[in-house]
């Protein structure tokens, strides 16, 4: 815990290229929150998904997933395209199949699937969810401290998931889609589950030893550590081995399940416990005062 001003330096800076990322460059928005088109095919072979992908945007055709549905059967989500950009995505799958092309099986421009309402009901359930939480775990840990703690820690993760797809997506062009925000709320669930192990380790040594939570917090961490890394691990390995062979379609969604998941393993015992014996040093003080 003497190391706990780094670690806030730390979070700090990270939280800056997040913020700054953000306002200077702000999200890319996929088909998913700005509408675009979607068309099926049928082939009469397998189709290299990546290989189509960059067929395609080699052609100046913005694409957001090709996905297989079936056997010689995909789907391929693209910004809205006009009639002179069908005729490009046609010549491209001809030049794939070497002249056969493929049967159209759907072809429609269609509105964002994740509409302003829905956006807003997101934030409105993450808000009632942290409410709900931070309640939880103040009963169980008997102090408001406890509870505050875990969820300041739950949005740091949060936020700079979110500012360094910001910054991914003016990097390496990573655009925000539903898969994205399905791993936005995985992390959400991680980084509160890790940091409440640690918590119930400080509350077991408090019952057992006394002392002050400075100390506590040293011990608990130092008992938990080796378990929070091999559970953080075993999910970190299956998460690389989806970015490096999972293809195009769930690369990003990956990307951020790996983010999410080592920023949820620093946070609980390198955010949330120097938090919560921080706000415990401020109390003492303030009582102290009256």
């Amino acid at each position: 815990m003497k190391y706990k001003k780094i670690y806030f330096a730390f979070s700090g800076l990270l939280s800056a290229i997040g913020l700054f990322s953000l306002i200077k460059w702000g999200l890319i928005l996929g088909v998913d929150f700005k509408g675009g088109t979607i068309a099926e095919y049928a082939f009469e072979e397998s189709i290299s998904t990546e290989e189509m992908t960059a067929k395609l945007e080699d052609v100046g055709i913005d694409v957001a997933s090709v996905q297989s549905t079936g056997e010689m059967q995909y789907i391929i989500r693209m910004a809205p395209i006009d009639e002179g950009g069908k005729e490009k995505l046609k010549t491209v799958l001809e030049e794939m199949t070497k002249g056969v092309g493929g049967e159209e099986l759907r072809f429609e421009t269609v509105g964002p699937s994740i509409g302003p309402e829905l956006v807003k009901k997101t934030f409105y359930a993450i808000f009632i969810a942290s409410f709900g939480i931070l309640l939880w775990v103040a009963y169980q840990f008997r102090s408001l401290k406890f509870g505050t703690s875990a969820i300041l820690a739950m949005f740091h993760d949060t936020f700079n998931l979110v500012g360094l797809f910001a910054l991914f997506g003016y990097l390496f062009n990573a655009e925000t889609d539903f898969l994205f925000v399905t791993a936005v709320l995985t992390t959400l669930s991680f980084s509160v589950h890790d940091t409440i192990v640690v918590y119930d380790r400080i509350r077991e040594s408090q019952k057992r030893y006394g002392g002050t939570l400075y100390d506590l917090a040293n011990k608990a961490i130092t008992e938990t550590m080796v378990r929070s890394l091999n559970n953080s691990f075993t999910i970190i390995f299956m998460l690389v081995a989806l970015v490096l062979l999972g293809g195009s379609t769930i690369k990003w969604f990956a990307v951020a399940l790996f983010v999410g998941t080592i920023l949820g393993t620093y946070s609980s015992p390198f955010v949330a416990v120097p938090l919560l014996v921080t706000l415990d040093e401020v109390s003492k003080k303030l009582h102290l005062k009256k």
